[in-house]
């Protein structure tokens, strides 16, 4: 019994050998190679000239309001426009949060989103605010609470993204 272990013993170590040699000549294949990116279709390429270009007649645009707009004005609906801004922030945080939970990878989509609705919440927060307490109390909440959750979404968004599916 013992003479036939050593025989498989041995049968198993030129096996082995055998294998060592076989992997020693073969071809090592990394597991995330730097695929090629593919070249975008046609269409994809309009799509990105047309938004540049639109992007670019946006600039002259720029001017023109600069230079006419008033310096104060009032808005017919100004608390639905407030309300719809901090919804719409409600609604992509839980959407993140709600995905990002299920590892669902979308969750960058919407956290992407999120952390835009952030900023520009922030922004309009501080450039609205009457001077005095108000414009501090929009400073207050841009630092403390608006910019920081924007950046944790940012975060989030471009480490899903920067990682390969």
């Amino acid at each position: 019994m013992k003479g036939r272990a050593d025989g498989e013993r041995e049968k198993t170590m030129r096996q082995l050998v055998l294998c060592d040699e076989d992997v020693a000549d073969a071809e090592v294949i990394p597991l995330h190679a730097e695929a090629e990116e593919p070249r975008p279709a046609r269409g994809m390429r309009r799509a990105e000239w047309l938004l540049v270009a639109c992007g670019l007649a946006l600039l002259p645009w720029l001017y023109v309001l600069a230079t006419s707009l008033p310096a104060t004005a009032t808005a017919a609906h100004w608390p639905v426009t407030w309300v719809g801004l901090d919804a719409l922030e409600a609604l992509g945080l839980i959407a993140t949060g709600l995905l990002a939970g299920r590892g669902d990878r979308r969750h960058a989509l919407a956290a992407a989103a999120t952390a835009t609705l952030l900023v520009v919440d922030a922004w309009f927060d501080t450039t609205t605010a009457a001077p005095g307490d108000d414009f501090a109390t929009a400073v207050a909440l841009a630092l403390g609470v608006e910019l920081p959750l924007a950046a944790l979404c940012g975060r989030l968004a471009l480490r899903t993204l920067s990682r390969p599916a």
